[in-house]
């Protein structure tokens, strides 16, 4: 039995071996069938992207074209999209951008006596440090309240501001990494929160729903002044009504 296996693949070796342009052809037919498999892969994927960039949905888009000049790249597929590719890429990459800003910003409504305080407030990029006791995150605080009306200002976690702000005092905003300006402030005499409220708090808003990013410079108690940046570019003005 051994003997005859043996025998029969030999004799069907030899028949392949004998005819190798039937070799070749079958060669070729299977790699016609697999670029041809190729090829409705990329499309259906190049579909996904022409979806995508029909609705927008740049991010989504970016992730599908990477993908296909990653598994596809040589698809007519890939030669299609790829001219205008780096564009949606561009969108893409913005896009997702603006949703990392966007989940920066914390919003709140609270019931309270006369109707609902609504707040929108947002960390500085980087903690600093105002007291020697080590770095702690500022927050930018935008708040409407139906008895104290609107304010915005900043709060401190330790540390406190430069005593004469409890009169009045400045303020440095640069939008964007522009030229510093400055701008009114004071720090409340109480002892409920350590804040200073910028005086113009609709300056304040508009500059903020204006730009991508505001830093803000400011005395404190134990000398000299602190820097902190707030990416503010993701602000939802629909969440403070009537603040536009």
């Amino acid at each position: 039995m051994k003997h005859l296996i043996l025998a029969t693949a030999c004799a069907l070796a030899l028949v392949a071996c004998s005819n190798p342009e039937a070799e070749r052809q079958a060669q070729e037919a299977a790699a016609t069938r697999a670029r041809a498999a190729r090829e409705q892969q990329a499309e259906a994927l190049g579909k996904q992207y022409d979806s995508a960039v029909t609705t927008g949905d740049w991010d989504k888009a970016r992730i599908l074209g990477a993908g296909l000049f990653d598994q596809f790249p040589d698809s007519d597929t890939a030669r299609r999209v790829e001219p205008g590719y780096a564009d949606v890429k561009a969108k893409g990459e913005a896009a997702r951008e603006l949703r990392r800003m966007q989940a920066l910003w914390n919003y709140s409504q609270v019931a309270v006596k006369g109707g609902t305080q609504r707040s929108a407030t947002i960390y500085s990029k980087q903690p600093v440090d105002v007291d020697g006791r080590g770095a702690k995150p500022v927050q930018l605080v935008f708040r409407d309240h139906p008895e104290w009306k609107r304010h915005a200002y900043l709060v401190l976690q330790a540390g406190d501001f430069a005593k004469a702000c409890y009169r009045s005092c400045q303020v440095t905003v640069a939008v964007d990494g522009g030229t510093p300006r400055p701008m009114a402030a004071y720090r409340p005499d109480t002892d409920e929160a350590i804040a200073m409220f910028i005086t113009d708090h609709k300056a304040m808003w508009k500059t903020v729903r204006n730009a991508r990013s505001v830093e803000i410079s400011f005395p404190v108690k134990a000398g000299g002044t602190r820097s902190v940046l707030f990416e503010t570019g993701g602000l939802d003005g629909s969440q403070m009504p009537a603040w536009d």
